[in-house]
């Protein structure tokens, strides 16, 4: 019998390999006593327990929001207090332990900054190592560069194979998102061309088969007047089926017109579902999920640059989009939880909705405040009623 084997995520891989890291450099905190020459005073140990754990803490409030990102106040607090707990350690044990703890350190600095400033911060916790191994009894300046110059060179694979594995995470769920694009807007397409299938064969009905019937309707009823005795009873006979398979056409055609609505609530989940960040919450209505085939484009393509703005810009944790109808016409809202902003610049994403919306007499509406996130408001008029 096999078991199912379940696959963890690679960011997954990363934030267990941190705390493996973290409890590696605990060992002789357990074990002091076979592992230490002379054993710490009390006071030492307790502050040394303190110090791991304290890192510890601070370390799985950032790697728990991952892949997205804390806020900058939240990063930075957090990094100066595991830097400083790593230092401390080092300094208390008079040990290269800090070292290790500052190896997580450096796994964990390209997901908060830019490559640039988690280098500098790289350099300058491994310069601070140096200086605190320099101030250990019977440790030479030479001694302390090596161990500080060995941290660093594993510090930087460490720092590398954190870059590579966040590039290869944000280019696998970009391209998850760009799939999910195409496959939304083949399903759209693919209930365009049934509809136009339907509607090309509706109006061959109507062109060649009811205008036949018709004149075949009209030759039977003058036929009536021509004719009398047995043979009018079957001619009439015969006009009345005629009618009654025009009608038949007629009701056909009607009803093959009047099913030209697409699924838009198919289109918007197939769309969502390739998005892993942030969390996405459709409400669509039952009976606004269908609408004509422009309509649905327009506000799929809305329903698109709303969660690209949620990702790449307002980096938001949670997004909802809901679909309303009233009497002055339809409209789609969205609204996240990112940072928001002061000032809402339209880049060509944003133009282009805007544009989209125009084609049809609608307009869009953008709201937002720093550290209260986007809210999109789509707006379009009701179809026209024959």
């Amino acid at each position: 019998m096999k078991w199912p084997v379940r696959r963890q995520a690679p960011i997954d891989l990363l934030k267990y390999a941190g705390l493996f890291t973290w409890g590696c450099a605990g060992i002789p905190l357990i074990f002091q006593n076979w592992l230490l020459t002379q054993p710490l005073p009390h006071s030492d140990q307790l502050a040394w327990l303190l110090l791991h754990f304290s890192f510890a803490a601070f370390y799985w409030q950032q790697v728990k929001l991952l892949p997205g990102i804390a806020s900058p106040g939240s990063r930075v607090i957090s990094l100066i207090m595991m830097t400083a707990c790593a230092l401390l350690i080092s300094y208390i044990t008079g040990s290269g332990l800090g070292g290790v703890l500052l190896l997580v350190v450096a796994g964990l600095l390209p997901w908060m900054f830019a490559i640039p400033v988690g280098m500098s911060w790289l350099l300058g916790q491994n310069t601070a190592l140096a200086a605190v191994v320099t101030a250990m009894p019977q440790t030479t300046f030479s001694g302390a560069a090596t161990i500080a110059g060995l941290f660093l060179g594993v510090s930087l694979f460490a720092f590398t194979v954190s870059v590579v594995a966040m590039r290869n995470i944000r280019a696998r769920d970009e391209l998850r998102k760009v799939n999910s694009e195409l496959r939304a807007t083949q399903a759209l397409l693919a209930e365009n061309t049934r509809i136009a299938e339907r509607v090309r064969i509706a109006r061959e009905l109507h062109d060649l088969v009811g205008h036949h019937l018709t004149a075949l309707t009209l030759n039977l009823e003058v036929v009536t007047h021509l004719v009398d005795g047995k043979l009018l009873e079957h001619v009439q006979q015969a006009h009345s089926l005629a009618k009654l398979l025009l009608a038949d056409v007629r009701e056909v055609v009607s009803d093959m017109r009047r099913d030209d609505k697409v699924d838009l609530a198919q289109a918007l989940q197939t769309l969502i579902e390739g998005v892993p960040q942030p969390r996405i919450q459709l409400d669509l209505p039952e009976d606004l999920a269908h609408t004509d085939p422009q309509r649905a484009q327009i506000l799929l393509r809305c329903a698109q640059e709303m969660i690209t703005n949620s990702v790449r810009h307002a980096r938001a944790r949670n997004l909802t989009i809901q679909l309303r109808s009233s009497k002055a016409g339809l409209s789609l809202t969205a609204k996240d939880d990112g940072r928001g902003t002061k000032e809402v610049q339209a880049g060509n994403g944003l133009k282009g909705m805007a544009e989209r919306l125009k084609q049809l007499g609608g307009s869009l509406k953008i709201e937002s405040k720093p550290g209260e996130g986007f809210t999109l408001y789509a707006w379009m008029p009701m179809e026209a009623e024959t």
